[in-house]
């Protein structure tokens, strides 16, 4: 049986969880804010249906799309009319905390062979008079290929305090590629002149490679490994499935089979999953669907606790759908398809959520209270966009959900963007035009404190722009005074384990941190001589490994917390004392185990 030394802090967190602990209310442990550095400490995992750092203060991911990598321009769109410096600073200073960045795997592919594509459709110039991306010109004159704007956007992000994800749009570089619903399946010629199909082992061999290049990089914090699979529609020769099999067009056994790849490189990635379109004759948007988790969740040998579910969602100008057929409502949504569809995986608390795309098309004003208050029926298409889109904005906040924006561009024809256009001028600068109606609905949705509107970044030393804070300052200076909009409005904090990141990623033995495998099951008998059946001393959540989480759930039990939720048979793993009770003892006994001070748990 494998297992892992626990942080001396560890000790002191789980001790102290009393009768009372519960969700929100323990008080987050008292940091100092630094000045900013690069410690690669940033790194997320999850537990339950929430993501925390490194110290187990619960964080919320609230962001945007930025995309261009994916098309054949192979850069970011902009770059053509604005610099990346002003672009990054004024993404920061609207308070977005994470990016996702659609790419191919055709663009992962030609970094891994060492040979990037050069980018198209930027506008470099070093004159004093009319200095425009001087960040993506090298020392010769020449321009960067896409691989170092890249870096460049990292770096940038970095000194905003803005994280990052990437997220395979297409196997191929293509503007149109999202219509295409499969991860393999499409070919192309890399520049050093090969025809490469893409294959399932390319696209987990591409994905790999960046997990492990960027492994000392916590700016970039995880993968969503596939856009929106679907059906054959965009041409695909089969759907994308979600079942048990080994079919090579099982999302699911696909996703399971990346994600391990990823982290054997990386083991403090987030892997953000998308559903499918269609689960069991229940269909979905693309991307959408998430019913299969329930019956075939994705478990990766290390463990859940880097899993991330995606899920997409739209409004009616994207495609009418039946549950807007009505006069939709919060409610009814709900019972005619987010609940089932995505919203149970965090109502019974069993994956964090990240709704990677939400956007619309909207009216040029927006009354929200008019629009909310109105017969849905009675609404022009635009303006039930912009209920629909005010109802899961509302819901994400209630309900702890991730979520990044589609998007900044204002060229997705059939959203539009938070941007209206973005303008370079000799003596202005960048100048970005920001939808003032579109971003004030998101704005509300964007991790901020609750009294002085400070948005909340994901790095513990940088603040988040000039409007924002460090994930430092927010816990040592304002949780447990004014909180935060997080749960609909919070103060204080949850906790989830904490995590000893201070190895980096390429000295781990063991691609897990937060899970231990169990090898071995044994028998015996309790105190009144009865026989026990199997069991796995230690595993109180009864998943099948014994690491930090089971100790924090001791804690309550042994604390008499009723609402600990621990099973008949979680009780019977977490007495390991053999007294047939369970209490402190036995929380003593395992944080001994956890921490190497003895070898086995067996009574």
């Amino acid at each position: 049986m494998k297992k892992k030394a626990v942080p001396a802090l560890l000790l002191a967190a789980v001790l102290a969880v009393n009768g009372t602990a519960g969700p929100g209310s323990v008080t987050p442990k008292a940091i100092t804010a630094n000045a900013a550095s690069d410690t690669n400490d940033d790194w997320l995992h999850a537990k339950g249906s929430r993501l925390y750092d490194k110290d187990g203060n619960e964080v919320w991911l609230t962001g945007a799309n930025w995309f261009g990598f994916n098309c054949t321009e192979n850069v970011l769109h902009y770059l053509w009319s604005g610099d990346i410096s002003d672009m990054v600073k004024s993404i920061a200073d609207h308070g977005i905390n994470v990016l996702r960045i659609p790419v191919s795997t055709e663009l992962l592919y030609n970094w891994m062979i060492g040979d990037p594509d050069p980018i198209k459709s930027v506008n470099p110039n070093n004159d004093p008079a009319y200095s425009i991306n001087v960040d993506l010109i090298n020392p010769d004159g020449s321009i960067k290929d896409s691989q170092g704007v890249f870096d460049v956007l990292l770096k940038k992000c970095k000194e905003n305090g803005i994280k990052v994800f990437i997220d395979i749009h297409s196997p191929e570089s293509n503007n149109s590629g999202h219509n295409y619903g499969l991860w393999y399946g499409k070919s192309f010629t890399a520049n050093n002149g090969k025809t490469v199909n893409v294959t399932t082992d390319v696209w987990i061999e591409t994905l790999a490679w960046t997990a492990d290049h960027y492994k000392n990089d916590d700016t970039l914090i995880g993968f969503d490994l596939k856009n929106e699979p679907h059906s054959t529609y965009g041409g695909a020769p089969v759907d994308a499935i979600w079942d048990g099999s080994d079919a090579p067009n099982n999302w699911q056994k696909a996703a399971q089979d990346c994600a391990d790849a990823i982290l054997a490189k990386n083991p403090y990635a987030l892997i953000l999953i998308e559903g499918n379109e269609g689960f069991e004759g229940h269909g979905a948007w693309w991307g959408g669907n998430l019913r299969g988790v329930q019956k075939y969740p994705v478990m990766p040998k290390s463990g859940t606790s880097q899993i991330v579910y995606s899920p997409h969602d739209y409004g009616p100008v994207v495609s009418q759908q039946t549950w807007f057929e009505k006069n939709f409502t919060e409610q009814t949504l709900l019972d005619d398809y987010w609940y089932d569809t995505w919203a149970y995986l965090n109502d019974k608390d069993m994956y964090p959520l990240l709704i990677g795309e939400w956007g619309a098309l909207l009216p040029a004003t927006v009354d929200e209270q008019k629009l909310l208050s109105a017969d849905a029926t009675t609404l022009d298409k635009n303006e039930q966009n912009a209920r629909w889109l005010i109802l899961l904005r509302n819901y994400m906040i209630k309900h702890h959900i991730n979520h990044t924006f589609w998007c900044l561009n204002d060229d997705s024809g059939d959203t539009g963007g938070l941007w209206k256009g973005v303008q370079f001028g000799a003596t202005t600068g960048t100048v970005i035009d920001w939808d003032t109606v579109k971003y004030g609905i998101f704005e509300k949705a964007l991790w901020q404190t609750q009294k002085t509107g400070k948005y909340i970044g994901l790095d513990h030393q940088k603040a988040l722009g000039e409007n924002g804070i460090s994930l430092n300052d927010f816990y040592a200076n304002y949780a447990n005074s004014e909180g935060s909009n997080l749960d609909g409005g919070t103060v204080g904090g949850s906790h989830g384990n904490i995590i000893d990141v201070t190895t980096g990623p390429e000295d781990q033995t063991t691609t897990t941190t937060t899970t231990t495998t169990i090898t071995e099951t044994t028998s015996s008998t309790t105190s009144s001589g009865g026989a026990r059946p199997n069991i796995v001393y230690g595993d109180t959540d009864c998943n099948g490994s014994v690491d930090v989480l089971d100790a924090v759930l001791l804690a309550r039990v042994a604390a008499e917390d009723t609402s600990s939720g621990i099973s008949e048979e979680g009780k019977l793993n977490a007495e390991v004392t053999g007294d047939g009770k369970v209490k402190t003892n036995d929380l003593t006994k395992l944080l001994k185990y956890l921490a190497g001070l003895i070898p086995d748990l067996k009574p």
